[in-house]
């Protein structure tokens, strides 16, 4: 035996000696998810944050000494499909519970099974409010801020504003329309003399922009609302850019300052946009710039906001099942309930009255950095959830019928 052979015999002996050794079978947690159609520029980096989080706890020894396995599946934008992944994912691979789902139809076509077969459901990034409120019920949870949230927290910049003539553009789904109505709602509240010119609907992945654009300019708004996303958005851009129309309008976009949407479209980013984002390239705090610089190293990209939102629902996730010391799902739907989870962008809690997780959101103008060659967002704030959430009678009221 050579001494080369006998040193990598002692390293992968030492290797294996401080690797952790599960006894018992893994806990598995399924997760759906679009990863696939316009849903890809957030959840494949959302992908990669998760399976970060896992190898993490797996490293440190699992929970409750058994490994951790996530299970993924794409739903495809389909509810349909979403809810047949549900049901092979907990009697086929007897998952302890389900995670994930990016659009809003497929998130409360899930919550609706997950209610009907008393399964946890923890939803990372399905914005409709519908889901922790008017169709809320015990067994969901969700952690991003959604659209009542996210459209109070453009309200209250765009109300202080001169503009009176709206119109609106977004995909015709609920997410689309919820994001517009809760906007507008807060905004009419704010300043009374507002008034909508127009509201387009386009489907969702389908938009052809020139339409719309010729349209919307006919109206002649003194500012537009956006809810599109993705390749959408993108042409949206490019059509409404070459008739002039940033030049004619004030925008606000929800989400449109997120890198998954602001990225691609590099130097042609619109400036001068009010939106909703995530300036991962600005936040300074320890734990954040820890989870840029392993995310950075990990995948050799930077992080968009979906690394985060899965990030974050996983750590969510992991630190219920230490709290609930069990993954019965009675036990974990009482350890959810105003659980209070360490993030990279500081403390959230999960709140009692409703699942509804107090994680904010960054609200700024749009910017393009030459440096970088992409828009960014500047003049931001962030903004807590619990500043724009109702209260826990509210909340009552709104899931009184469930």
């Amino acid at each position: 035996m050579t001494w080369n052979r006998v040193t990598g015999g002692l390293v992968t002996l030492a290797l294996a000696l401080a690797a952790p050794v599960f006894a018992q079978a893994p806990i598995k947690i399924g997760d759906i998810n679009s990863y696939s159609g316009i849903g890809a520029p957030f959840t494949g980096p959302y992908r990669a944050a998760v399976e970060m989080a896992a190898d993490e706890v797996n490293a440190k020894g699992g929970l409750l000494g058994r490994k951790v396995e996530i299970v993924f599946r794409d739903d495809k934008g389909q509810p349909a499909e979403a809810v047949k992944h549900a049901q092979e994912l907990v009697t086929g691979e007897q998952v302890a519970l389900i995670g994930g789902t990016f659009l809003s139809n497929v998130g409360l076509a899930v919550s609706d099974w997950a209610k009907q077969n008393k399964t946890l459901f923890v939803v990372a990034e399905a914005l409709t409010e519908a889901l922790t409120w008017s169709k809320g019920h015990d067994h969901v949870f969700r952690v991003r801020p959604n659209t009542y949230e996210q459209g109070r927290m453009l309200a209250e910049k765009a109300g202080k504003l001169k503009y009176a003539k709206w119109a609106a553009i977004g995909p015709n789904y609920e997410y689309g329309k919820r994001a517009w109505e809760t906007f507008r709602d807060r905004l009419k509240e704010l300043r009374p003399e507002v008034q909508v010119v127009g509201e387009h609907w386009p489907t969702l992945g389908k938009l052809e922009a020139g339409p719309f654009v010729t349209a919307i300019l006919n109206q002649n708004p003194d500012a537009l609302y956006v809810s599109l996303f993705g390749s959408d958005w993108l042409a949206f851009v490019r059509e409404a850019d070459k008739r002039g129309l940033f030049k004619k309008m004030f925008v606000v976009g929800i989400l449109l300052g997120e890198p998954e949407y602001i990225d691609p479209l590099k130097l042609e980013a619109p400036e001068g946009m009010l939106v909703t984002g995530y300036p991962w390239y600005d936040i300074q705090t320890p734990a954040h710039k820890e989870f840029v610089a392993k995310f950075t190293k990990r995948t050799d990209k930077t992080p968009v906001l979906g690394s985060l939102v899965g990030y974050i629902t996983y750590q969510s996730i992991f630190e219920a099942i230490r709290k609930a010391g069990s993954t019965d799902t009675d036990k974990l739907v009482a350890a959810f309930r105003g659980l209070r989870v360490e993030t990279p962008v500081g403390p959230i809690t999960f709140r009692a009255s409703d699942g509804q997780s107090t994680l904010g959101a960054w609200v700024g103008f749009t910017k393009v950095d030459p440096k970088r060659g992409v828009g960014i967002m500047v003049n931001y704030d962030y903004v807590p959830g619990e500043r724009v959430l109702p209260s826990d009678e509210e909340v009552k009221k709104m899931r009184a019928g469930n």
